[in-house]
């Protein structure tokens, strides 16, 4: 996958989050994948993203910047919602978050 291919596909998924079509996820992410630096499956983070969105229902990805190169890439995103129920640790208090996050994605 060129570089380019590779940053398409990291903005489709961007978008798919976004429009929160966590039942597409099985065209981002493998059946086996890492989860916050473990050994994991598609089903946990799919059901993280359904926690975080059933938390935050106006969640909304923001890619800020992205870099790679081969079958790697880094993405810088900033996150924001407001939070319906505690996610955490933040309280439901009708304010909007902000979240900064640096994500890697390797495709193979």
């Amino acid at each position: 996958m060129s570089d380019t291919d590779l940053r398409e596909f990291y903005l489709r998924y961007i978008g798919a989050l976004n429009a929160h079509e966590i039942y597409r996820m099985d065209e981002f992410i493998n059946d086996e994948t890492t989860l916050n630096g473990e050994p994991g499956t598609r089903g946990q983070v799919i059901a993280v993203l359904n926690g975080d969105i059933d938390a935050v229902p106006d969640f909304h990805w923001e890619p800020r910047e992205i870099a790679g190169g081969g079958d790697r890439l880094a993405a810088r995103l900033t996150n924001t919602g407001t939070p319906a129920k505690q996610w955490l640790g933040v309280a439901p208090t009708g304010r909007l978050v902000r979240d900064r996050r640096v994500r890697h994605l390797s495709r193979s």
